[in-house]
């Protein structure tokens, strides 16, 4: 199973650049805990941070962070540790990415259930929230959907619901369908990009990613990613519907330079979202919002966590 072969996060290969800055290497040394819990079959990864709960301080609400396609819970290493002085925050590896095993067939309702589990496993508390970025984000309406009557709320990411008027000129997805391996650790961590593809002056926080996207295998260094759950299958979901039928209080947080989440495509999905979900524009970002910005993306989240409520009607920028 691949949870014995879990990486040491300690190791040389894994640790921030040099050049990244002081508040960056703070959070991405701050303890984290490798956990798992079985869902149908498939031993779910999932991150924790410590915490201090002590019969003089009631357990905190708790955060869970879902990570986009293709890409793993140490997306959130340097977003996490900004919340655990007030919440209990957890990560997740969704089937088949990250360090959580494969699967012979995904779907969102499996993942719904995935992100059931670790919410319930990380003991997040009865009315946590759900975090979900791009793909993580869709995963996210699907939750809220089927189970958002257990959750406090759900904050959707830059995850792309297009209406009608925008499909025709939609840009084709990738779809991956091979496995690629590479010789060394270095050769494949010079084949990283990001997907959807964007520039990023954070470099040290691309590197750090990039790092962690890697596992080593009997036949060379390959991404950590199962090939068969980047198909176009994971797009097929109906997810306007999900999306208007979410059993929660929501969000939108929207990158002003998106690539895929158009101004049309936010007010689309603000449409279906209703009236009392806030949606806030991060200014100078690209889809990849908490790497373009990651201070501010803390900021906007701290915000909607404090007051959803004053954002009503109102479209913020950060």
């Amino acid at each position: 199973m691949r949870k014995s072969n879990l990486p040491d996060w300690n190791h040389d290969h894994l640790q921030a650049d040099d050049s990244a800055p002081d508040w960056f290497k703070r959070a991405v040394n701050t303890p984290v805990k490798s956990n798992y819990v079985i869902v149908d079959d498939c031993a779910i990864h999932y991150l924790t941070w410590e915490v201090n709960d002590t019969p003089h301080h009631p357990q905190k609400p708790g955060l869970l962070f879902i990570h986009g396609g293709g890409a793993h819970a140490n997306w959130w290493r340097f977003i996490a540790p900004s919340f655990i002085d007030k919440y209990r925050v957890a990560a997740i590896d969704l089937s088949g990415m990250g360090d959580s095993e494969k699967r012979e067939e995904y779907s969102a309702a499996l993942r719904a259930q995935e992100i059931l589990h670790v919410l319930k496993a990380a003991e997040l508390g009865p009315q946590p929230i759900v975090i979900g970025h791009s793909f993580g984000g869709l995963m996210t309406m699907r939750f809220g959907a089927d189970f958002g009557d257990q959750i406090g709320g759900a904050i959707i990411v830059d995850s792309p619901v297009l209406p009608e008027s925008e499909k025709a000129s939609e840009v084709p997805r990738r779809v991956l369908s091979v496995q690629r391996y590479y010789p060394t650790f270095e050769i494949g961590l010079e084949r990283f990009r990001l997907l959807p593809a964007q520039e990023c002056k954070n470099t040290f926080i691309v590197d750090f990613i990039a790092r962690h996207s890697l596992i080593e295998t009997d036949m060379g260094w390959t991404w950590k990613f199962d090939v068969k759950a980047m198909g176009a299958n994971r797009w097929s979901e109906p997810f306007h519907e999900h999306l208007a039928k979410m059993k929660c209080p929501s969000a939108l947080i929207v990158a002003e330079n998106s690539g895929i989440v158009s101004a049309v495509t936010a007010d689309y999905m603000s449409d279906l979202m209703g009236p009392e979900s806030p949606m806030i524009k991060i200014k100078n970002s690209h889809h990849h919002i908490m790497l373009d910005q990651p201070l501010s993306f803390i900021e906007a989240v701290n915000d909607l966590l404090a007051d959803w409520g004053k954002f009503k009607h109102i479209k913020e920028i950060v």
